[in-house]
């Protein structure tokens, strides 16, 4: 016992210096009243909002961007050729991300012009930041927007003091900006299933005909499928009409 008594008396004497300096040093949390009424935060609580805010980009990306009608489309296409796994997964979200970087980098240099750089520099505040950068990310949501899917849940939220699609607030704009992507989605994905569904029929009704009802339409169809696709450049016309449907 007297050991660590000693103990305790040794070291005792050096922890007091990083006590007191915690005590002394940068405050965790501080709020600071601008003479407008705003407010800023230190650096600390704006790292933690960062950080918080990191965990629901996932959801950003798949619900705020182009991504959602790149992925449904490439999804029915590879339904639509009869092909379950290839291409896989991962490269059919691989393609969908690097084209949503494609189609949003002129929303995203928009962003880093009008709110990064300024706030990098320190001439807002990270409030003003955050607005700013919601600025060309409503204009691209909106142009992508249908009137009617807007109308739709502003009549479920019952907002009611909106009268320009501008005034929209973000929970109201963004599942009507998902509707409408949805949407757009599986009418592309119909256009292209359709030639591919000519060629099932042809195939089903030739195998009929010929009294092969045992074998199996989707077998014959399927290379049939794969070199009309190749022959038509078929991936360059997916992804150019992709990009073209974003106004690109």
């Amino acid at each position: 016992m007297n050991r660590w008594i000693g103990w305790v008396c040794i070291l005792l004497p050096l922890l007091v210096p990083s006590i007191s300096w915690a005590e002394t040093g940068i405050p965790a949390v501080t709020v600071t009243t601008n003479g407008d009424g705003s407010q800023d935060y230190t650096v600390s609580l704006q790292i933690l909002g960062l950080m918080t805010l990191l965990t629901f980009l996932p959801a950003m990306v798949v619900l705020m961007s182009s991504f959602t009608r790149i992925i449904v489309v490439l999804a029915i296409l590879r339904q639509a050729l009869g092909l379950q796994q290839t291409p896989s997964n991962q490269v059919l979200l691989g393609m969908s991300l690097f084209m949503t970087l494609f189609v949003m980098t002129p929303v995203m240099d928009r962003i880093y012009e009008d709110a990064v750089v300024p706030y990098m520099e320190e001439q807002v505040t990270a409030r003003s930041a955050l607005d700013r950068a919601a600025v060309p990310l409503r204009a691209f949501m909106l142009s992508q927007t249908r009137i009617s899917d807007l109308n739709t849940f502003l009549e479920i939220s019952g907002t009611t003091n909106v009268t320009t699609p501008e005034e929209t607030p973000m929970r109201v704009l963004i599942p009507a900006f998902v509707t409408s992507e949805l949407k757009t989605a599986f009418q592309i994905g119909f256009m292209l299933f359709l030639p591919f569904l000519v060629i099932d029929l042809v195939v089903a009704s030739v195998l009929m005909a010929m009294g092969m009802m045992m074998l199996s339409p989707m077998i014959v169809s399927l290379p049939f499928k794969i070199m009309l696709f190749v022959l038509v450049d078929g991936w360059s016309l997916v992804m150019g009409t992709l990009a073209g449907s974003f106004g690109i």
